[in-house]
């Protein structure tokens, strides 16, 4: 799964550290979604979607592999 995670922070201009306590995870956790090496709960996709106001589908986009 392709994300856009690490470019929704930068136009908001914020770093993994603010996402994650705005968001209720670890820095870890953003880090590892923006790598790809963890897919989020449909709830986390939820939340990130709210804080960034974009649909989860503008965020996440299923890949052929998936």
């Amino acid at each position: 799964m392709k994300n856009s995670l690490k470019v929704e922070r930068a136009i908001k201009n914020i770093t993994q550290e603010e996402l994650a306590k705005q968001i209720g995870v670890t820095r870890q956790a953003i880090n590892s979604i923006e790598l790809g090496k963890y897919v989020p709960s449909t709830i986390l996709a939820l939340k990130l979607s709210r804080y960034f106001n974009k649909g989860v589908n503008e965020i996440f986009t299923l890949e052929e592999t998936d």
